[in-house]
This record gives C-alpha cells, structure tokens and sequence, in this order.
C-alpha cells in the first residue's frame, strides 16, 4: 500500500522508521528522503502494519451503534478511514445486510443502494498512527520491525528476538483492551448501568 505521507505525523513515523531501521542493523535518519528505496519500503511497511492492526478492531477505534444519514440521492458514502463495518444487532434484526458496491452501501436483502432512513452501524474506524495509544503504536512498530527483517534481512535468529518483542507488545495491547473496555460476559449494552453484588454494603447494613 503505496502513500503519501502526511506532514502532521511525521515525527511520530519518523521515530518509528528509526526504530524499525536500527532492529535491521541500519543507521536512524533525520528526515525522510523518499528518493530512497529502502526507506520509502519501511515507511509503507510501518502503515501497512498499522492498518493490519487497526483491522482487528479494538476499544479505541470501534464504534458500536454509530448513525450514518443518506445523502440527498439516498446513497450511503463510508468515509474513507473506515475499516470494517456492520449494522448494529444485525445478528438478531435480519431486515438489513449491507456491503459495499460502486462506492457506497448496498443493502443485499431489499436489493437496492437506495436509503429512506438513517441506518446504525459498528465501525472500525482507522486512525492515523500518532493518535492511536502509545502501546499499540510500540506494537505496530515492532511487528513491523519484524517483517522488515524476515524480508531485508537474512538472519533467523533477528527474526526471533524481534518476535518476542512483539509478543510482549501485544500481550501490553490486550492488557490496555481489558482495562480500557469495560468488557463484561454479561452482555450489558452501551448506556446501560449495572453494579454487581458488593459485600461491604451488606456489612454495612447489619
């Protein structure tokens, strides 16, 4: 996936590049010089993984129950930085099934890309890499510190250690995922409230 940078993240990319190049044994830069084959490789490396990882789709960047309104024809344009998508409760509400065709949505059951009414999505949405949290930008950058050294770099034994830290990286992202989501077996939905038995409280009545 070939892009243009954009001059609002490049120090963060930048210090990524830099880490990516020093696991391979290469001198950091100061700049960008996409004259140069190598790094303009890492660079879209770097945001190839980035958009790898954001597709998993976690608390940060997923939206559950998010309204998108038609436009004036009716159609249904996702916004470029949109990931994955799906109509909320569509595992229980089977009136709508929707998939992407020339460009905007198309609703598979009714068979028309036509809209009366405003439909509720779950997004996954893709955000540039210096606003995503720090442990998940650690993670990219040492997952794709590791496909750059399986593919410049003939050495197993690099390939190894770089996994490891990438593990580590994401056992650090699933910790942040379960302290930030509020997960729960329970099921409750979003504005909801739910207090699970408190024992002091019972004391506290006695």
């Amino acid at each position: 996936m070939t892009s243009t940078p954009s001059t609002t993240t490049l120090d963060t990319e930048l210090s990524a590049v830099n880490t990516i190049l020093g696991s391979i044994g290469q001198s950091p830069i100061t700049a960008f010089d996409f004259d140069n084959p190598e790094q303009l490789y890492i660079f879209n490396l770097l945001r190839e993984v980035n958009v790898d990882v954001q597709n998993e789709g976690w608390h940060f960047n997923t939206e559950n129950n998010y309204t998108l309104s038609p436009d004036v024809n009716g159609y249904f344009l996702l916004p470029n930085n949109v990931l994955r998508y799906d109509v909320a409760d569509g595992q229980d509400k089977r009136t709508t099934d929707v998939v992407v065709r020339n460009g905007r949505l198309y609703d598979k059951i009714k068979h028309t890309d036509i809209f009366t009414s405003n439909l509720d999505l779950d997004i996954v949405w893709l955000f540039d890499f210096n606003d995503i949290p720090s442990v998940f930008q650690r993670y990219i950058t040492y997952r794709a510190a590791g496909r750059a050294a399986t593919q410049l770099v003939a050495n197993s034994e690099l390939v190894k250690l770089l996994g490891i830290q990438e593990s580590q990286a994401r056992a650090a992202c699933l910790e942040y995922e379960c302290n930030m989501g509020d997960h729960t077996f329970f099921g409750w939905p979003d504005e909801s409230t739910y207090h699970s038995y408190r024992p002091y409280r019972a004391l506290r009545r006695s």
